[in-house]
């Protein structure tokens, strides 16, 4: 079922996305060759904590960090680690903050260094993807005209989009109804009705769209291992407007590539 949001609560939300999209900020300003994805994990929890928020991910049905960290061939949910960023790696960052009984969720993918053309390339059609389902994440059209919008963009330019994960509602829980995939049917799925908030986050693969899961039961990857990059915003539906509540302004002014 739909949890249908106030504005007071969809107010509460945007405070925690701020306190997100500040968190990612201080990641940036790490992201580099030769530091270790544990570090950026340490450094986000520490800054979430100090502003009255909690990591949504950490302990999330066993989940052990704050961020999920997914390096090239990986899609989501990697774990942070000792690995430590090389020049041309491509780096998945997500991220969720629980504040004052609320969830926000966001990701970006990075470059590291020096990366190829072709893989800047995925980047920028990937994040451009991510605002094409929020134009479409408007009041009156359905869930599936937002996957349907990315799947036909990311198509057209010759990557595929992964299809056993999906974005989502959120609120109270990290996790709401209703799906939100990247792919679909115009007209399809739920109404988009005011008081909804949901989480849009486009996974897009160089090359086969289809993934595998890792042992630890968490990651998931590419199955050709080709790179994959992931970006997404939370956004709130209201009758004349839709607004993203999540921001990347704070990684575009701390990160240098």
């Amino acid at each position: 079922m739909i949890q249908f949001k106030s504005e007071e609560e969809i107010e509460i939300i945007k405070e925690s996305a701020q306190i997100l999209g500040k968190a990612h900020g201080e990641v940036a300003r790490h992201v580099k060759e030769g530091v270790k994805t544990s570090f950026l994990d340490k450094i986000a929890e520490e800054f979430i904590r100090d502003h009255d928020g909690v990591p949504s991910f950490k302990g999330y049905n066993g989940f052990p960090s704050s961020l999920c960290i997914s390096v090239n061939e990986v899609v989501v949910h990697g774990f942070p680690s000792q690995y430590q960023l090389k020049d041309g790696d491509i780096i998945s960052i997500d991220c969720g903050v629980f504040h004052q009984g609320f969830h926000s969720d966001s990701a970006y993918t990075y470059p590291v260094g020096e990366v190829s053309p072709k893989i800047q390339a995925l980047l920028k059609a990937t994040e451009e993807s991510l605002y094409q389902g929020i134009e479409n994440a408007v009041f009156g059209k359905r869930v599936g005209d937002i996957g349907n919008s990315i799947q036909k963009f990311i198509e057209a330019k010759g990557y595929t989009v992964v299809r056993e994960l999906v974005g989502h509602g959120l609120g109270r829980q990290l996790h709401e109804a209703p799906e939100v995939p990247n792919w679909g049917k115009r007209g399809s799925g739920a109404k988009l009705r005011e008081g909804m908030v949901i989480a849009i986050e486009p996974m897009v693969n160089l090359g086969t769209r289809n993934v595998v899961q890792e042992r630890d039961g968490w990651t998931i990857r590419t199955a050709d291992r080709k790179p994959s990059a992931h970006f997404e915003h939370t956004v709130a539906i209201f009758e004349d407007k839709t607004e993203i509540l999540t921001t990347h302004r704070y990684i575009k002014e701390n990160f240098k590539s």
